[in-house]
């Protein structure tokens, strides 16, 4: 055996690491409805306050008609649209890196969140989904009396 990586081992490898990190924070990874990768997925930043869970998604380029967020069962789901309209038929395209067409997210949500209290917000190209912890978790202070 030699000491290089197949990429396709390499892949599985990092599938692998990101499953268990997103387990060990309580976040179940996006797929697809049928299971598969998107033909684009945006990229999530998901982080913990001591008040909420908070989902940061980059959507540019897109209107907030356009995006749909869904709880149901536990998990959340982001979901929508980025459309490729070309302006002009006159235009060539010669190079286009940007992604476009359907993506859907879904996260487990971990079992201490206010499900009532999820809000999302669209600002400048960015989505943020804010997931309040429910109360009986939120960590209080407790005064000592002597």
């Amino acid at each position: 055996m030699t000491g290089i990586m197949r990429t396709s081992d390499a892949r599985s490898l990092r599938s692998e690491i990101e499953r268990l990190f997103d387990e060990f924070a309580g976040f179940t990874p996006a797929r697809s409805r049928e299971g598969r990768i998107s033909v684009w997925a945006p990229a999530v930043d998901v982080r913990e306050t001591a008040e909420s869970f908070i989902v940061a998604a980059e959507l540019p380029g897109m209107s907030k008609e356009d995006i749909h967020v869904e709880l149901e069962n536990g998990t959340l789901t982001i979901k929508g649209e980025r459309r490729f309209e070309k302006q002009d038929e006159s235009e060539n395209y010669h190079f286009v890196e940007r992604s476009y067409g359907s993506f859907y997210r879904s996260f487990g949500l971990p079992k201490n969140v206010n499900a009532e209290g999820i809000s999302a917000e669209y600002r400048d190209g960015v989505l943020q989904v804010t997931l309040p912890k429910a109360e009986e978790v939120k960590p209080r202070k407790v005064s000592v009396e002597g």
